[in-house]
């Protein structure tokens, strides 16, 4: 009976092949577009999953308020709130905190600058599950001057792993000595380390007895496990409790308080965008975005396979009819029928396979993803296929089949009409959810494509052109002053060289030094603001084309210029001055000294348009050591590059040159929304190709069924404009309808996404009319090609044997 089944249905493939061709091609397209979007969904979604105890893993970020209004939400917060949390809530099982640092590491004529390094308290390893592979996880980071490095950090510097009792040094005159190696941290992890250090190497004595006890230092990533059982909500309200008892009383006389939010680990890559995040976190919207696109792509291809089978099924009417005569059962040709279906279905698989075998090299590049042929390997893949296998079997097979089954045979043999109106309406149906999710996909990608552009081409108030920018050195002495100044001769006697200097930040990374308590003097402490401080080398406003908006920049032929400083527009309001000219030669208090703003900057981009304005405060610091910014001549670039590496390795030797150019590395920053406007704009043209693939079959079969009318039509004298006009309008109905319903859904969709930008495009009229205009042409010329072949038909053909 099955090879019958089977016989009979790929007779009726091969009798009918562009339909086969086309419900084949959809489906095919429309799996492996599912299986790679699910694959990118499935990484997302699997960020710190092989920590074991992950579900009992919450990190501590801490919020900020000045005079009850949130000011500050720091990923890397209160040094001190895990420690304590430890030592006095029984709920808490086992704490981390880490705080990063970065410096060169040597062993013999092998240096390398690292930046993945961080100090840890010893139970780091009892929270995570990081796999040592040589050492005593219990007594690797106990004494000072100890450190736990990475396999892949072994083997760069020692050719080996088992390096445990070996000695590194940091910054070339501090021995270390390395206690355990570790497993490298998966890449799926939103916190990756290559080197822990010990945290009494960093915290000895006073400071370590302020580490475990002060709220107002920053910067500190703070984890706790819980114990079994222990219900995470009620341990919150815990720690609310418990900062009021220990520091309540000290932080209202200041009129400053700090609270912290529990954030399970799985939650962080795609629900955290903090400050002092250690990673760049992915986005959740957009993940669950490209998944509902994985969806809509397949359900349009079921859907086409749906419309088609529905729409061909007075062709078949005769057939069913027969066959009741003959004495099938219902149950017999429901189960021919979706044969019919699992061999599309089957076809489909196989093809689809095929494409992703094909698309995934290019697509672990767009999507910026370690996936490679090991995929084939995983278990989850083959269930996911074999899911929409099955699922698509059944989904897109029942319906056509139960509708086929139960024509009466007295109906069918005898020429009775067996479409009815439900049928005809549950097509119309179906195109029109393909065709509003199709223009609701573009309105999307439109939308996601001018906001990056907008973020892009926006002015940003300051001159990232033409900048490279070289890490400072870690290695520093005493004659580092004047090193510095040599440097700077050399390059800007060089024609290509317009000028070099130094800051402890650039444009395009956030301004890491958070300062609190600033205030007028003679106010008292209630009144400390929050700011952003950044530290520069005179001439930064001048070679960063900064606009100074009142009073004056840092000037050597002044003097005393280290008790001056400079704020930004909105760091002056926020200190109370609404005229900005009123700030000037106002004195201000800033940690334990005074200083008089002598200038007035307006705001600009200090990072990415997702944010606002910073409250920015310049310091004059002009020996700082992060960065040295050289503005250069856009034609000799190597030149610029070349002069500049000879001559660090001439004033700072022992110091790796790593550079990048400023421009590049700002708009790094949109590198993920980037990312997801590419694999949306691409999912959504197949979701779009797809659909017009059901609706080119569909117009395909319903203009057969007219074919006797046009020859009739001809015959009377109709135009071939009219005959296009009669048959392409039912479909543009339909089409237009869609765009009528996907707009108001599409608006608002993207304007919950702009929400999350501090610079945004408004929604205006053209962003919802292109899109419709462009599905419009596109359904109207795929309906014109079949509908304009019926019109230039000759009606002898179709009438011949009337």
């Amino acid at each position: 009976m099955v090879k019958n089944y089977l016989k009979v249905a790929l007779r009726s493939l091969l009798k009918n092949q562009i339909f086969s061709l086309i419900n084949i091609t959809g489906l095919a397209l429309g799996i492996a577009a599912s299986l790679l979007i699910m694959q990118y969904v499935s990484y997302e979604l699997s960020y710190d999953n092989f920590n074991q105890n992950a579900d009992r893993i919450y990190r501590l970020k801490t919020n900020r308020y000045e005079k009850g209004v949130l000011s500050t939400e720091w990923a890397a917060g209160v040094v001190s709130i895990g420690y304590l949390l430890n030592e006095n809530l029984a709920d808490v099982e086992a704490y981390a905190r880490l705080t990063q640092t970065s410096g060169v590491f040597s062993r013999g004529d092998i240096e390398f600058a690292e930046s993945k390094v961080y100090f840890a308290n010893p139970s780091v390893f009892d929270v995570f599950d990081t796999k040592i592979l040589y050492g005593d996880k219990e007594t690797a980071l106990v004494d000072p001057s100890s450190v736990a490095i990475s396999k892949t950090t072994a083997q760069k510097y020692f050719a080996k792993v088992d390096v445990v009792g070996e000695t590194m040094y940091f910054n070339k005159n501090r021995p270390i000595k390395i206690t355990a190696v570790f497993e490298d941290v998966p890449q799926n992890s939103h916190f990756k380390y290559d080197i822990l250090a010990s945290w009494s190497t960093m915290a000895q004595g006073e400071r370590a007895q302020q580490a475990n006890s002060v709220w107002y230092w920053d910067g500190y990533f703070n984890y706790v496990m819980l114990k079994e059982g222990v219900n995470p909500e009620e341990f919150a309200g815990k720690v609310d409790d418990f900062v009021e008892a220990q520091w309540g009383d000290e932080m209202r006389e200041n009129e400053t308080w700090m609270d912290f939010d529990l954030q399970p680990l799985r939650d962080i890559h795609l629900y955290s965008n903090y400050m002092m995040e250690a990673e760049v976190n992915g986005d959740g919207d957009a993940v669950y975005a490209l998944l509902g696109i994985s969806f809509f792509i397949i359900i349009i291809a079921w859907v086409n396979y749906i419309n088609l089978a529905t729409a061909k099924s007075m062709e078949r009417a005769r057939e069913v009819g027969l066959r009741k005569v003959l004495g099938s059962l219902r149950g017999q040709l429901i189960r021919q029928f979706l044969t019919e279906s699992f061999l599309i279905n089957l076809l489909a698989v196989v093809l689809a396979f095929g494409i992703v075998v094909l698309a995934l090299p290019s697509f672990a590049r767009l999507a910026d993803q370690p996936i490679t042929m090991e995929l084939f390997m995983q278990q989850g893949f083959w269930v996911g296929l074999g899911a929409l296998f099955l699922v698509g079997t059944f989904l897109s097979g029942l319906y056509p089949a139960m509708v086929l089954s139960s024509y009466k045979p007295i109906d069918t043999l005898k020429g009775g009409a067996v479409s009815g109106s439900r049928g005809a309406w549950l097509r119309k149906g179906l195109v029109v959810f393909q065709f509003m999710a199709s223009v609701g996909l573009i309105i999307g990608t439109y939308t996601v494509y001018e906001q990056i552009s907008f973020m892009r081409n926006q002015e940003l108030g300051v001159n990232i052109d033409r900048t490279l920018v070289i890490e400072g050195p870690s290695v520093r002495d005493s004659t580092y002053q004047e090193k510095l100044t040599a440097f700077g001769d050399v390059m800007e006697a060089n024609a290509n060289v317009r000028k070099v200097v130094v800051s402890t930040g650039v444009p395009g990374r956030s301004v890491d030094w958070n300062a609190g308590g600033i205030r007028r003097q003679g106010e008292p402490d209630t009144e400390g603001k929050q700011y952003r401080v950044l530290g520069i080398g005179y001439d930064f406003v001048e070679t960063y084309d900064l606009k100074l908006v009142a009073g004056r920049s840092f000037d050597e032929s002044f003097g005393d210029e280290g008790s001056k400083i400079l704020f930004s527009r909105s760091a002056v309001r926020q200190l109370g001055f609404d005229n900005i000219e009123d700030a000037l030669n106002v004195d201000i208090y800033f940690w334990g000294q005074n200083y008089t703003i002598i200038g007035v900057l307006e705001d600009y981009h200090h990072t990415s348009l997702k944010e606002n304005y910073d409250q920015l405060i310049f310091r004059l610091i002009p020996d700082a050591s992060n960065y040295y910014s050289i503005k250069y001549e856009a034609a000799n670039t190597q030149e610029v590059i070349r002069l500049a590496e000879e001559n660090w390795a001439r004033f700072f030797p022992g110091n790796p040159f790593e550079y990048f150019f400023l421009d590049d590395r700002f708009n790094e920053q949109y590198k993920a929304d980037q990312q997801f406007g590419s694999v949306f704009t691409i999912f959504s043209g197949l979701a779009i190709f797809v659909a017009c693939l059901g609706l080119f079959g569909l117009a395909a079969f319903m203009t057969a069924k007219r074919t006797k009318e046009i020859g009739i039509r001809k015959v009377l004298g109709a135009s071939i404009s009219s005959i296009l006009q009669l048959l392409s309008t039912d479909f543009m109905k339909l089409i237009l309808v869609s765009v009528v319903l996907a707009i108001p859904v599409a608006y608002y969709g993207m304007e919950q996404w702009l929400n999350g930008f501090a610079f945004r495009i408004d929604l205006y009229w053209y962003i919802f009319a292109l899109p419709a205009v462009l599905v419009l042409t596109i359904a109207l010329l795929t309906v014109s090609f079949q509908t304009f072949r019926a019109a230039k038909s000759n009606p002898v053909e179709s009438l011949r044997y009337e």
